[in-house]
């Protein structure tokens, strides 16, 4: 944990909200991020976001050391699996409509119309293959792939041993990799071989 990281933590344990306030605006965008990924979902995602500093704030006295952004990730991850779990029970919105309009697409340097609708075509399918993968595999995917945590990081955020990372990246990948060749025509011409 960086010096910066300590030193609000220090405070935010005694409880300077203040001090708080700066971790969350300091994490917020990554844990939003990675929310949006596993549910598919921007709305709920925010609102997992929410739930995650709510959650954080209230356990920061039992924070023991080590990364604090992998401790949050880890709290943004299972509070993500948490809305999953009980959206499967009384869903909200269908999976098609979810996957037809994500809410969380790349910005781009004014591409052409052509060039957009490609991209966000190519981005609803990837998305599809994201939602695809298991909840732990896609959790993995997304702090590896998408917010470039290290090994390390990440197996403190999901709670799983170097190996079982590994494992569940390598077959996020392949099953995303699967997934997009079958639709490879959106692909950019390197990756259609």
């Amino acid at each position: 944990m960086d010096a910066e990281d300590s030193e609000l933590v220090v405070r935010s344990k005694d409880g300077d909200l203040h001090a708080f306030n700066f971790i969350v605006q300091r994490y917020q965008s990554q844990v939003l991020n990675l929310s949006a990924r596993i549910i598919g979902d921007r709305g709920r995602a925010e609102d997992v976001t929410q739930e995650t500093f709510i959650s954080a704030y209230q356990a920061i006295g039992r924070f023991r050391g080590g990364s604090l952004r992998a401790w949050l990730m880890r709290i943004a991850a299972n509070a993500s699996r948490d809305s999953l779990r009980g959206s499967r029970r009384r869903p909200e919105q269908s999976l098609d409509e979810s996957l037809e309009s994500p809410s969380f697409q790349p910005v781009s340097a004014e591409p052409s119309p052509e060039e957009h609708a490609e991209r966000s075509e190519l981005n609803a399918e990837l998305q599809k293959a994201i939602l695809a993968l298991s909840d732990d595999q896609r959790a993995v995917l997304v702090l590896i792939d998408v917010q470039g945590f290290s090994y390390e990081e990440t197996t403190e955020s999901v709670g799983a041993s170097i190996g079982t990372v590994k494992s569940r990246l390598n077959r996020a990948r392949r099953r995303v990799r699967d997934i997009l060749m079958e639709r490879r025509e959106l692909l950019p011409d390197r990756f259609r071989q």
